[in-house]
């Protein structure tokens, strides 16, 4: 039997004798006109009068004095929710028979009026504590907590596992598998103590927790201001651990029982700069931004790897429980991606993702809603799996070496053989930012300036993305292409008019007109009279192009090294 059920006629003795500190006498359970709360009777004396009666009980155990509700709940539910939850059953109909704030905290069976209230109190007052008949918000109870829950769930502990004080009730989860009535140990009557949250993984055996960089946190915790369950003798993100984001009881969003409603907002509200050190805040104050404020509730854990409607929140790149600091060398995924799901260069599901690319395929690959591209080429192709392939005619260096085995421009240490991750090109902009795409000046979340417009002036700074890899000085002498200062410095002609800077799909492009990732841009190159339209690659440093560019033809023009 429970512990709510123990009590038979010592129930008297076990709330008024012994160590009153640690009895309900001391704490807000106690109603009575003694009691140490803001909601207590104007002249009550009797203590346990107000959930117990040796007489005429309803139930017979534990001595109930009040009749059950007899409301219907609403349930909490979730796309990963294994168990079932029923209408509150056992103690925990009794519980609710208080706080669901429906019944006059005075309506008891044993007093023929109901008890007098300080301040006109009737009900139990709004707040964390009035659960209101809607339990979709709150932690599920009545419910069998069985192995085969356990096993199905992957991330509960056995039934057989669990160590009292944290109990089931005749093998169901209940409100008294957390909460003792009538003692107040910790807080909130919980049986054991929620720092480093204790409690909760009492049952709860979250892949990664021991190894995350929120699990050892030193950040001060905000308390996160509507947070109704204050730790404020917690003093950091590791103490107050699962209860950063999430809360127990009318959550500010019932699929798992977020803090907020707005996803993001429960990343953000320690991710501003004033709680952990990584501002992500004001990254998304940037023009070109993973924008996570235009979408609500779009984001589903359980949802398809390959993201099939447009939507980007915080819990699609990173898994809160998994990341850490860990580092790691291109492609393989770094700690800041541990534990979330992708796409591999197969175009399968992968759960978690090794490499980091594996990720941005999720919605930049075979997604139906993937982003268009920035420039309109002569090939087009959106899906970067396919650019990105090893097997293409040429591609930035992302899952694999680059086909080109001699790239004279390289700058030290960066090689042929070099492979180098999405984020070296796209990520926040500005020195000390935190790594990522989150937010940029730049179009397409560049990391630096990258001109794509006709007619730009060279500098340093204007094809900076480039230069951070590609020698300038080499570039503009022509190292690795007769042309290259004619075309960039002279003719004042941008990289991009001429390279891809993903690269060409084997499907599409071949070895003779797109090495060296070119595929023009089609709204400053066009076709000749003829209709000729290509580059032809003849050798070491060596091609042709039959194109039309800033007015004029460049039938056959030969360029080598």
């Amino acid at each position: 039997m429970g512990r709510t059920f123990i009590i038979g006629l010592f129930i008297i003795c076990y709330c008024i004798g012994g160590a009153t500190s640690q009895s309900i006498v001391n704490s807000v359970h106690n109603l009575s006109v003694s009691g140490t709360g803001d909601v207590k009777a104007v002249s009550e004396s009797e203590i346990c009068i107000f959930c117990h009666t040796p007489h005429n009980s309803r139930p017979s155990s534990p001595l109930w004095n009040k009749d059950d509700p007899g409301y219907t709940y609403t349930l909490y539910h979730s796309s990963t929710v294994q168990a079932v939850p029923g209408q509150p059953d056992g103690s925990s109909i009794l519980c609710l028979s208080c706080h669901d704030g429906t019944t006059a905290l005075g309506n008891v069976l044993s007093r023929m009026t109901d008890i007098a209230f300080m301040g006109g109190v009737t009900v139990i007052p709004p707040g964390y504590t009035n659960m209101s008949t809607d339990l979709a918000d709150d932690h599920p109870i009545s419910f069998d907590y069985t192995s085969g829950l356990a096993a199905a769930d992957g991330q509960l502990k056995d039934p057989t596992a669990l160590v009292p004080p944290v109990i089931l009730e005749n093998g169901r989860m209940q409100c008294i598998s957390c909460h003792d009535p009538h003692r107040n140990l910790t807080t909130s009557f919980l049986v054991i103590t929620t720092r480093s949250s204790e409690l909760c993984f009492s049952c709860h055996n979250r892949d990664y927790w021991s190894f995350s960089a929120h699990s050892t946190s030193t950040a001060t915790w905000n308390g996160n201001g509507s947070d109704p369950w204050p730790r404020t003798d917690y003093l950091n993100v590791a103490e107050n651990a699962c209860e950063s984001c999430h809360n127990p009881h009318n959550s500010g969003n019932k699929h798992r029982l977020m803090n907020y409603l707005s996803e993001e907002q429960n990343c953000l509200s320690c991710h501003n700069g004033n709680v952990a050190s990584t501002n992500i805040v004001s990254q998304l104050a940037k023009p070109y931004l993973h924008n996570v404020y235009s979408y609500n509730q779009d984001h589903d854990a359980a949802e398809d790897p390959l993201v099939l409607s447009m939507h980007v929140e915080c819990e699609d790149c990173h898994n809160p429980h998994a990341v850490n600091s860990n580092p790691a060398n291109a492609p393989a995924a770094n700690g800041f991606l541990a534990g979330v799901v992708g796409i591999n260069q197969g175009g399968n599901p992968v759960n978690p993702i090794q490499y980091a690319y594996e990720l941005c395929y999720r919605c930049h690959a075979d997604s139906p809603a993937k982003p268009a591209s920035l420039t309109t080429r002569q090939i087009s192709q959106n899906n970067v799996r396919l650019e990105f392939d090893p097997s293409n005619p040429s591609h930035h260096a992302v899952n694999s070496a680059g086909t080109n085995p001699n790239v004279p421009s390289l700058i030290a240490p960066i090689t042929e053989s070099s492979i180098i991750y999405c984020t070296d090109c796209h990520a926040s902009n500005g020195s000390g930012s935190p790594a990522g795409p989150h937010g940029s000046i730049f179009p397409g979340q560049l990391k630096y300036r990258y001109e794509t417009g006709d007619y730009t002036i060279e500098s340093a700074s204007a094809y900076e993305l480039c230069y951070r890899c590609h020698s300038r000085t080499s570039i503009l002498n022509d190292e690795s292409f007769d042309d290259h200062d004619k075309h960039i410095r002279d003719e004042q002609t941008p990289c991009n008019v001429c390279h891809d800077p993903h690269g060409i799909s084997h499907t599409q492009g071949n070895t003779t007109n797109n090495a060296h990732l070119i595929n023009f841009d089609v709204d400053i190159v066009s076709s000749m009279p003829n209709g000729a339209f290509r580059y032809e690659s003849s050798g070491l440093f060596t091609g042709r192009c039959y194109l039309r560019c800033h007015g004029r033809n460049h039938m056959g023009w030969h360029y080598g090294y």
